[in-house]
């Protein structure tokens, strides 16, 4: 327990060395704090905000999502996502993470390195689905971004390949461990890719996080989990035309308590939905019959699946003609009220399509199990 104390002092003494050497480079903004491993935080960091991610302002740029940091004065308060210029050819970003131990949240800072590490199994998106990265990789010296998760202009960008994942869990919990975290540890890869040369968050992220701290806008005491900066095209461009809102949020929770609010109340788009809740359904007595609605089940989850990808291509493409036309922010916002609108209709169809199915298996189980054949 002392080695690990003395690490944990010496990795943040690094920490607060390397701050203040950014402070020094950029008097005009205060350098906010920075939490070490070293640090704890008795209140859960909130669950990560629902976003789009701005269009890739060009080749070379990694996307970098945002997360929720944290000061003693202000509380919690958001680092929105960025497109960042990579330090080196072949190197990729591993975000930073909350995990939890001893009674409370540490924060892992996130680095640059030949290989995507463990960052905890946090989902946030754009690629980085809690394991590894599917954004884009290196390839000849190029960055080839995949446009199946990331928002290029291949008109301005030409090196991009489309590879569709398939992540059905929607999960905006932001921390690892503890009460109501994610349950994910590092894989065998995972630690050999820690042991590789990494070079830490580059000036224009830390400028990035000192203009963050700055805003009395991004504090979660302000916004209540929905920033009005939730991502931006580049490193502290919080005033650009192309600055993305937050759509959804929740109430953090004290330390060791559950974070119920996993997924915000409303949906805007199809990718976001949870899977149609599905109950467990009774048994009627008679084998054959059991199966048979067995397959009734099957069938409705297979066609609810078709109208979701169906609806999400269309949306997605509605998204893509917004970004070739570069819609202004009145076009912008009607297309994401009748995506809301949408996507709110296809989850109520759902939902009720599965509890009649239910009601009408628990109505026939008693009369089956009663008089069996």
């Amino acid at each position: 327990m002392r080695a690990i104390s003395w690490v944990r002092s010496f990795v943040f003494a690094l920490v607060v060395l390397a701050v203040s050497a950014t402070a020094l480079a950029t008097p005009s903004l205060a350098a906010p704090p920075q939490i070490g491993v070293g640090i704890s935080v008795s209140i859960a960091p909130p669950v990560l905000p629902v976003y789009e991610q701005p269009i890739c302002p060009g080749d070379g740029y990694i996307w970098t999502p945002g997360y929720w940091a944290y000061d003693d004065a202000d509380g919690y308060y958001w680092v929105p996502g960025t497109w960042v210029e990579a330090p080196e050819v072949g190197f990729l970003w591993t975000p930073g993470y909350w995990g939890w131990g001893n009674g409370g949240y540490f924060w892992n800072v996130g680095y640059w390195g030949p290989h995507v590490g463990f960052y905890g199994g946090i989902n946030y998106g754009f690629g980085y689905f809690g394991v590894g990265f599917e954004g884009g990789r290196w390839d000849g010296g190029h960055f080839f971004y995949n446009r199946a998760v990331s928002n290029v202009n291949v008109t301005v960008i030409h090196n991009v390949y489309n590879t569709e994942i398939h992540n059905t869990t929607v999960n905006r919990v932001s921390f690892n461990g503890g009460n109501g975290g994610i349950d994910a540890r590092p894989r065998a890869e995972d630690e050999a890719y820690a042991h590789e040369r990494h070079v830490g968050p580059v000036a224009a992220q830390t400028d990035h996080i000192a203009a963050a701290h700055a805003n009395p806008q991004l504090r979660y005491s302000a916004n209540h989990g929905q920033p009005a900066i939730a991502a931006t095209p580049r490193p502290g461009a919080f005033n650009d035309r192309e600055v993305v809102p937050a759509r959804g949020g929740a109430e953090p929770a004290r330390a060791g308590e559950p974070n119920n609010a996993a997924h915000p109340t409303t949906y805007n788009h199809v990718s976001e939905l949870p899977p149609t809740p599905r109950g467990n359904l009774p048994s009627t007595g008679n084998p054959k019959t059991d199966q048979k609605y067995q397959q009734q089940q099957q069938k409705i989850a297979a066609k609810q699946d078709q109208e979701r990808q169906k609806l999400q291509a269309q949306q997605d493409n509605e998204h893509q003609q917004l970004a070739k036309r570069q819609a202004n922010d009145a076009q912008k916002q009607q297309v994401e009220r009748k995506h809301t609108q949408q996507t709110q209709q296809l989850q109520q169809k759902h939902v009720q399509q599965q509890q009649h199915f239910e009601q009408h298996v628990q109505s026939a189980a008693p009369r089956a199990t009663g008089h069996p054949k």
